[in-house]
């Protein structure tokens, strides 16, 4: 097999690869919050609960995590398999994402000096008005260099999807590598992933310039 017939194909790949990542996005972001703000709800049991969840999810690996949305419901209801790999891979992949996302969104929340709070107050704002006008806006400056670095991490671990059999970049390198008895695939998914990356973090790095107002 050529190396551009192995690119060719391995791209049809990419496609689903970046379905992944976007997807993952989409729904961990806003999750993250949600969870974020469970987890520092004062009701003891919600905030215990939640601090339970987030501590499982980021104690084990995506990997099984991914094996267990995948296959757990097989295995323990005996449900079929979803013939679309992409829910399953998508559900684990953004709730194990919304735990980190939530864990780096509390620091952010809880970082925030109490007399912007007063302040807000003061100036006849309630609650919700000073979260989401006042402090919601500083907490998402603060937090981009961590959310940055999560991000690039995920356009990693798309990767993970090959061990549900799911179509994506990796695990059509992966089988061409078998049947070629060649490394040159990994080597291509590697140029994939690096090129990802590069434009990931190069929009990154002008979003966080662009709230970077204070310079």
């Amino acid at each position: 097999m050529s190396l551009w017939t192995m690119i060719g194909l391995m791209a049809g790949g990419f496609g689903k690869t970046c379905a992944i990542f976007f997807l993952t996005l989409l729904f961990s972001l806003p999750l993250g919050m949600v969870v974020a703000l469970l987890r520092m709800s004062k009701v003891k049991v919600v905030s215990g609960i939640v601090r339970v969840i987030i501590s499982i999810l980021r104690g084990t690996p995506l990997l099984l995590q991914i094996l267990a949305v995948t296959y757990g419901p097989h295995y323990l209801l005996g449900a079929d398999v979803s013939k679309n790999k992409l829910i399953p891979v998508v559900i684990a992949f953004a709730i194990n994402y919304a735990a980190y996302f939530a864990e780096i969104y509390r620091g952010g929340i809880e970082s925030m000096a109490i007399g912007q709070y007063e302040a807000a107050d003061v100036l006849g704002y309630s609650k919700f008005q000073t979260f989401i006008h006042i402090i919601l806006p500083q907490v998402i400056k603060r937090i981009m260099p961590s959310i940055t670095n999560e991000i690039v991490t995920l356009v990693k671990d798309t990767s993970l999807a090959f061990a549900v059999s799911y179509q994506e970049m990796f695990t059509i390198g992966k089988q061409i590598a078998n049947s070629q008895t060649s490394f040159i695939p990994f080597l291509v998914a590697g140029v994939f992933y690096y090129v990802f990356n590069a434009i990931v973090d190069f929009v990154m790095a002008r979003v966080e310039k662009k709230m970077n107002y204070y310079h």
